[in-house]
């Protein structure tokens, strides 16, 4: 399916411009290359006709007996072809009018024929319209003598139409190889911005880790502070990490101080409803401290990769490493038709995200976890852990991924695991949601940007 270019492309916008001025200027080239032919070739027919008509003349003689006759034909050979479109004729007054051989019906009207002035006009001819020339000359006996030329109009019409459409033909081949010169042009013209869009693509789907390639001058101080820009914030979102990561080990000792004394405080029996409180809000700051050291380990430090995830391969070892910790649980991976899957993900996080998620599953499944890929051709894909254990409650679910939440205390766990999932899932722009499947749990991870299938 051919994708039309958006409204807002330049490669669009500068096709519109290269079409109206390829079409502005064939149509000025046709229409003024028309008018001069018309011109020429109406000013060539009058000349000629202004020669026949005195050629006319020169060659009329009064014969002895009052006729008119011609010493010699005409020298254009088409005055003598019936109904050719050319015709004379010579009339005097009492005498038999002369016309030419090509006037087998009807008559020029000599009324044009009126002064010793050549003189011309469109005038109804044997044929239809005609172009008519005519003046007069006095005679032997001082008579006025006609002489009348006329070429049919559809003459001078079918030339010009000729030439029209010949032109019209020739244009049409000049302005499809202007368009086609023009979009080749606009092709080489914004191809470093296809190799620019390319670099871009490549980055956000992890393959790179800056844009890539040389570009013009107009170019490439563009892509060189997009570069330095990627590079800052990289460095910007590093040091928040170490940072956070820092803050959170700075307060653990204190911390634990804290919950020392309140867990002395709530030995007492005159403040132990005072410890329990102070013992609450410890542990409470105890596990977002741990919840942001949980954070900071996982990227703090950490380089981009530069390479997409690569389905299925990114949960072999996952999966290996999950039956090693639940050792008592089948793992089992299914994913037809996702063979060379890469998506444009982060491959740490997204394999830090499965094995949260993972992890959770094996630790509530009765015998068995799955994991299920699934995609199509467009890269959409759905990644789906179900387990085989009790589920949860639709209020329970609700509240799953809260920081430090704990359904069942006799679980090992600090309760961060699906909160660390959730913000892994809307760091990278995946849709992370859990649901009671058909035997259990249910988690799914879906993806609905441009995969591509290697």
């Amino acid at each position: 399916m051919i994708r039309l270019p958006s409204l807002s492309s330049l490669r669009l916008r500068f096709l519109l411009a290269v079409s109206l001025w390829v079409l502005l200027g064939i149509a000025a080239i046709w229409i003024s290359a028309a008018s001069i032919f018309s011109a020429h070739v109406e000013q060539s027919y009058h000349e000629e006709l202004e020669v026949h008509v005195r050629e006319l003349a020169r060659l009329t003689e009064i014969a002895p007996d009052g006729a008119i006759r011609l010493s010699r034909p005409l020298s254009d050979p088409r005055y003598e072809v019936p109904l050719s479109g050319f015709y004379w004729q010579v009339t005097a007054p009492g005498r038999e009018p002369l016309r030419s051989r090509s006037m087998t019906q009807g008559a020029l009207d000599e009324s044009i024929a009126h002064s010793p002035e050549i003189l011309h006009r469109v005038d109804s001819g044997p044929t239809g319209a005609a172009i008519t020339y005519g003046f007069t000359r006095r005679g032997p006996a001082g008579e006025d003598i006609h002489f009348v030329i006329a070429t049919d109009q559809s003459e001078l019409d079918r030339l010009i139409d000729a030439f029209t459409a010949d032109l019209a033909l020739w244009l049409a081949g000049l302005a499809a190889l202007l368009l086609g010169t023009g979009l080749a042009v606009i092709a080489f013209g914004l191809r470093p911005l296809d190799r620019l869009a390319a670099a871009f693509g490549r980055l956000r789907r992890g393959e790179a880790l800056e844009l890539e390639g040389e570009y013009p001058a107009e170019i490439a101080p563009l892509a060189a502070d997009l570069n330095a820009y990627i590079r800052q914030n990289e460095e910007m979102v590093a040091r928040a990490r170490v940072q956070a990561g820092n803050l959170a080990h700075s307060l653990r000792t204190p911390l634990a101080v804290i919950t020392d004394e309140a867990e002395r405080l709530t030995e007492r029996s005159e403040c132990a409803a005072s410890g329990a409180v102070l013992l609450d809000q410890a542990r409470a700051m105890e596990q977002q401290v741990e919840y942001q050291l949980a954070r900071a380990r996982s990227s703090a430090g950490r380089k981009r990769s530069g390479k997409g995830v690569v389905i299925p391969e990114v949960a072999v070892p996952i999966l290996r490493a999950m039956e090693r910790l639940h050792p008592e649980r089948r793992f089992t991976m299914r994913a037809t038709g996702c063979e060379g899957l890469v998506l444009p993900l982060d491959p740490v996080d997204f394999a830090e995200l499965l094995s949260i998620l993972l992890d959770n599953a094996g630790k509530w499944a009765l015998s068995a976890v799955t994991l299920t890929f699934e995609c199509d051709r467009k890269g959409h894909f759905t990644a789906e852990i179900e387990d085989d254990g009790p589920g949860m409650a639709e209020a329970d679910i609700a509240r799953a991924f809260e920081v430090g939440t704990r359904f069942d205390r006799a679980m090992a766990g600090s309760g961060l695991g699906l909160a660390i999932a959730r913000d892994l899932a809307e760091a990278m722009g995946v849709d992370l949601a859990i649901r009671n499947g058909e035997r259990g749990l249910r988690a799914m991870i879906r993806f609905a940007g441009d995969g591509v299938i290697e």
